[in-house]
């Protein structure tokens, strides 16, 4: 049965060795453990008298028992998967959402199953990259149609430069609604060494802005237009003006989300008007009606409608996030003027220097996972804790990093 001598002056360190990061503290941790559960026993030495010089604490060789890795059987194992991937009121939980003491507790209580601990349910859970505490939203798309209408759009934008070449443009359309033209109360500190940017944040709110923007597929550039409302007059101007812009293309394909305006009646009379068709308004009374008359491909001007809650599929909304961190983020306006004055010099500034085509990976197939299970990021990190580049904790305590010092000018 091995031994482990506790030197007097070193018992102090030992509760924090005990609690330190990483696997080389697990010895330690352990011997913690037994100390705190068995106590201190002083064994005599070889001449039969009391030795007061060290602690001699005897334990198993086996510290850790079941609570080790491997130490459960896997219809265990399977219970804490099962448990942790099913609704908490399957098991007759209140919470929504499973935590480590109600996974422990449903293992003895409905799985009859030995007890296992925090750590131990928390190694399986990690060895098979489930995370039951985390959720992200998910939306769901309704329409039957999904896969043809996002096929015909990914083929349009593989297609795009040889359109292009061919006469035929693809533009993606769309509206970025409820840009905040927002004033800091006080002066934004500009970053220094070991100090980000800091930002006020009260601030004084100037009203809000729309912008239409127009995304050409085969260069990237951006035809906009920006004012204080989202009508269907808003956009059929707007499609006007992008015709217009490009009076050497001899057919336009037209990329959009399901937004009523986006078939109103007054963008089909422009896209009659723009595509020598006739416009029949009796004819034309009902959506389905006008999205059949915006999608005929023997006009000029062809729609392609996204599926429903699939307007991800419209490379514009890829440029606005751009403009979102680039300029609306952190932006500082003092007023309505100021900010259509700033916002025309990013967008021309954008078309000169920054326009370029998206690189589309989407083929309209199924989104599946590309990384398997064993090679995630997480069990990539198994058996590389002893090199890890974080400091032990007891380092940091007695070391802590050294404050920034100013030079003197």
């Amino acid at each position: 049965m091995p031994c482990f001598v506790l030197v007097p002056h070193l018992k102090p360190w030992l509760s924090v060795f005990a609690w330190s990061y990483g696997p080389r503290n697990r010895i330690a941790h352990r011997i913690y453990r037994l100390r705190q559960s068995w106590g201190a026993t002083v064994e005599p030495s070889h001449s039969g008298e009391g030795d007061s010089s060290g602690t001699v604490l005897r334990g198993c060789k086996t510290l850790r028992g079941l609570a080790d890795r491997g130490g459960f059987p896997p219809s265990a194992r399977v219970d804490v998967v099962s448990i942790a991937t099913s609704e908490t009121s399957d098991y007759g939980c209140t919470a929504t959402r499973w935590s480590l003491d109600d996974i422990a507790a449903t293992i003895v209580n409905h799985a009859h199953s030995e007890a296992m601990s925090r750590s131990t349910i928390f190694r399986i859970l990690d060895d098979a990259d489930l995370k039951p505490h985390r959720s992200v939203y998910w939306l769901n798309s309704h329409d039957p149609d999904f896969e043809s209408k996002a096929r015909e759009v990914c083929n349009l934008y593989v297609n795009a430069p040889r359109l292009y070449e061919e006469g035929r443009l693809l533009i993606c359309v769309d509206e970025k609604t409820g840009m905040q033209i927002l004033e800091r109360k006080y002066p934004t500190k500009r970053p220094e060494p070991g100090k980000p940017e800091r930002r006020e944040q009260e601030y004084i709110r100037h009203g809000t802005r729309v912008l239409t923007g127009s995304f050409v597929v085969p260069t990237g550039e951006i035809v906009w237009d920006v004012g204080e409302t989202r009508t269907s007059e808003d956009l059929a101007a707007h499609l006007k003006k992008v015709a217009e812009h490009f009076p050497q293309m001899q057919a336009f394909d037209w990329v959009l989300d399901n937004l009523n305006t986006h078939w109103s009646l007054a963008v089909c009379e422009v896209v009659a008007k723009l595509s020598n068709a006739a416009f029949e308004p009796k004819r034309l009374k009902t959506g389905a009606q006008r999205r059949e008359f915006l999608t005929d491909a023997s006009h000029k001007h062809v729609f392609h409608f996204t599926p429903k809650h699939g307007s991800w599929l419209n490379q514009v909304e890829l440029w606005f996030s751009i403009l979102a961190r680039r300029f609306l983020q952190r932006g500082d306006f003092s007023s309505p003027e100021v900010f259509e004055e700033l916002l025309c010099r990013f967008l021309d500034d954008y078309n000169t220097h920054h326009a370029h085509p998206f690189r589309w990976t989407y083929t309209g197939q199924p989104l599946v996972r590309g990384t398997p299970f064993s090679a995630t990021q997480r069990q990539q990190q198994h058996g590389k804790a002893w090199f890890s580049p974080r400091r032990q904790l007891f380092e940091r305590l007695l070391y802590p990093p050294r404050p920034y010092h100013h030079l003197a000018v």
